[in-house]
């Protein structure tokens, strides 16, 4: 089997690193010198870049001036871009759109799709639930029929640390119906009804506590149509691994620099072997978080027939980049001593995001329940 990159998976990784090449994290100020969020929202200036170069649009269809990827070329660039810390909507408005592609009507299709792979239109997603992950996101809002011919949705519900809440032009909300279905709902920037309240991440960035209270909308901007939220949620899913990976990378390469030029007693720190061992054992975390995620990625972009459904690699990867992103920021903290907790020095800020990142995919133990239940219920032969 090949198991290398096309070259346009790699042409958008290239554009994506020349278009963060000039990120620097340690230039954002942090979030324990501030009194709110970390900035006023998402980087425009770097959003308009990524527009510019294209990266926006990569999972739509030519006809809405998309590139025409897959979900690995998707988590290329994400990937380069947690390396930085880009305060972008990327994967969330990369993701709804590709959503809307899938499973939308073509009147959703035809407003939302092409102005959102030029950026000109930002989406994001409530994922979170009521309660930040403990329960399934579709369960915090329900949405049944109404309106005199029953051709609009009421949604009822809560939905808690919306990422771009404040940014975007429609989050889309998972709900579910009356008859136990899970529908997504895009809902418009000041729609009548739906509230914002603030709410900070462990990143110090803004959030949004959304709250729906008999918001009424067409039906046009309400998918229906069955698995488009369990495709979009793994879709999601994937991306927040690929931007673990990211991350890692960039903080082990941070602490291979610092202990390589650190001495003790005359000689690098690196070279010591209680060093050495600790650095081996992250690199191997992170190659394994690697080979998860494009394990996960490639079945979602291609729909490759398995003993298992895309749900169970999914939960792989997630297993992985949970327990890993962690492990790898505590032996950065740990090799780097003092120094790594200095709010002058932009390892504290990958260490908030490490943390966020492993909030939002949840806890390892959950993923391995998860898993043993697919492979109860599809044995291997």
């Amino acid at each position: 089997m090949d198991f290398t990159f096309t070259e346009e998976q790699q042409a958008a990784a290239e554009a994506a690193r020349g278009v963060f090449a000039d990120v620097a994290p340690d230039t954002v100020p942090s979030p324990a010198l501030t009194t709110g969020a970390v900035a006023e929202g998402l980087d425009r200036a770097l959003w308009d870049r990524l527009a510019a170069a294209d990266l926006i649009g990569l999972l739509l269809d030519p006809e809405y001036g998309g590139a025409g990827l897959d979900a690995i070329a998707l988590c290329l660039v994400l990937r380069e871009s947690a390396k930085v810390l880009a305060r972008v909507p990327l994967l969330e408005s990369c993701a709804a759109a590709a959503a809307v592609q899938a499973y939308g009507g073509e009147e959703l299709k035809s407003a939302v799709l092409a102005a959102a792979g030029r950026g000109e239109t930002v989406l994001t997603v409530a994922a979170e639930g009521r309660t930040g992950g403990h329960d399934p996101a579709e369960r915090a809002v329900t949405a049944r029929r109404g309106g005199a011919d029953g051709a609009d949705w009421i949604l009822d519900g809560v939905q808690t640390a919306v990422p771009w809440a404040y940014d975007a032009d429609f989050i889309v909300v998972p709900a579910h119906t009356d008859a136990d279905r899970s529908v997504l709902a895009l809902i418009p920037r000041g729609h009548e009804g739906a509230v914002l309240a603030e709410q900070f991440s462990t990143t110090g960035e803004r959030l949004g506590e959304l709250r729906l209270e008999s918001v009424r909308l067409p039906a046009r901007y309400v998918i229906s149509a069955d698995g488009a939220w369990e495709w979009l949620r793994e879709l999601l899913a994937t991306g927040t691994c690929a931007l673990a990976l990211g991350l890692g990378e960039r903080v082990l390469r941070m602490t291979s620099d610092y202990t390589s030029k650190r001495e003790q007693f005359g000689y690098p720190v690196a070279t010591f072997q209680a060093v050495a061992v600790q650095a081996a054992d992250r690199y191997i975390d992170l190659r394994a978080m690697e080979a998860t995620l494009w394990q996960a990625a490639w079945r979602i972009g291609s729909g490759a027939p398995g003993a298992l459904p895309t749900s169970g690699d999914v939960a792989v990867a997630k297993i992985w980049a949970s327990e890993g992103v962690r492990r790898v920021v505590q032996t950065a903290q740990h090799l780097h001593g003092g120094f790594g907790a200095d709010v002058d020095y932009p390892l504290h800020r990958y260490h908030a995001w490490a943390k966020h990142l492993e909030l939002s995919l949840g806890p390892a133990a959950a993923h391995e329940e998860e898993l043993g239940d697919l492979l109860a219920a599809h044995p291997l032969s």
